[in-house]
């Protein structure tokens, strides 16, 4: 047996090692908990009002957070093949500049060519890590693409036109956000000490796998729905789950102010997890009541760091990235929509 393959059945053997234990665990505690919730509810009726309907009602909002992302995700899963597996080697990077920075400058602008939202980056984005991008460039990437692509551009134009500056906003402070935690990861001593241990193992698997380009291929798609899948079920049905027990009341009675309406947008956007390429009609209906700056919070902070993304990233960075990532997002577009809600 030659060192390739070895290290790809040591990754194989890591793989299924790892995989059963957490599935069963991970799949037991959930149906426990689903479980005692409805025996309690049978047991003692009037302990938990409501719990069917609000059950009922995380399941249907969770179904379709599902729904909505499973095209995008199957349409990442088939560009991601297509850089890997199919683009020739130094196709892509050729056209790159040599600068780092410039690579990320770049980088940020490849979501206008890949009309994907932010559930399909995701898997495209670990296609460009197997390929050898940079973590920091892939990052730069995930960030901005799920902003700064047409038809998150037409669809917030078509929501909120040029008033109050959102769109240039949105579009400017995605870019921005983007770059910034590309350079902070960038100084980072070990960048692919940044991606989990899963993932490296799943880049053994699949760039040694034996065979011509459709059984690559084939291989490649079940391995990225093998990771992606589970993490979308989860995301998806956290995310149904909150929006059923948080009150929506109490964020709408702190709208008209300019410090907390941008916290209640910002706490709203990782809660309810709407594809961007539609979230501008969904901020639109808050139009009248938030402050332009928070609307801009919302559209910047819901496409990058909302709770279905944060699961779908877990696949592939470790958890202090998403920390670093979830705090920097926020913090800058804090700064932007405070900047916003002072022009406006």
């Amino acid at each position: 047996m030659t060192r390739t393959q070895d290290r790809a059945s040591g990754a194989r053997l890591r793989l299924a090692t790892a995989r059963s234990p957490r599935r069963a665990v991970a799949l037991g505690l959930g149906a426990a908990a689903i479980a005692a919730l409805f025996a309690i509810d049978a047991l003692v009726p009037g302990l938990m009002p409501g719990v069917p309907n609000r059950a009922q009602d995380a399941l249907t909002l969770a179904l379709s957070v599902l729904i909505e992302s499973l095209p995008f995700i199957a349409l990442g899963v088939v560009l991601s093949i297509v850089v890997q597996v199919w683009i020739p080697p130094g196709a892509i990077e050729r056209w790159m500049p040599r600068r780092a920075w410039a690579r990320r400058a770049v980088l940020s602008l490849l979501g206008m060519v890949i009309p994907v939202c932010e559930c399909g980056n995701v898997p495209f984005a670990r296609g460009l890590l197997m390929r050898g991008f940079t973590v920091p460039e892939t990052l730069t990437f995930l960030i901005a693409a799920p902003i700064v692509n047409p038809i998150v551009i037409i669809t917030t134009h078509q929501a909120f036109g040029f008033g109050d500056g959102i769109l240039v906003a949105r579009l400017v402070g995605g870019y921005l956000i983007a770059n910034l935690i590309g350079w902070i990861y960038s100084r980072h001593p070990d960048p692919d000490g940044l991606l989990t241990e899963r993932f490296r193992d799943t880049c053994e698997l699949v760039t040694h796998e034996p065979g011509d380009r459709w059984r690559r291929s084939l291989a490649q798609f079940v391995v990225e729905l093998r990771a992606v899948m589970p993490a979308l079920i989860i995301g998806s049905a956290v995310a149904g789950a909150v929006q059923v027990l948080v009150p929506r009341d109490a964020l709408l009675a702190i709208g008209s102010n300019p410090v907390f309406s941008i916290v209640a947008m910002v706490m709203l956007a990782m809660i309810v997890s709407i594809c961007s390429n539609v979230d501008s009609f969904f901020a639109l209906s808050f139009a009248s009541t938030f402050t332009p700056g928070s609307i801009v919070a919302f559209l910047l902070v819901g496409p990058l760091v909302d709770v279905k993304m944060l699961a779908l990233l877990r696949t592939t960075f470790t958890a202090r990235v998403l920390a670093g990532m979830v705090v920097t997002v926020v913090l800058a577009a804090f700064a932007i929509a405070v900047g916003v809600n002072l022009v406006a």
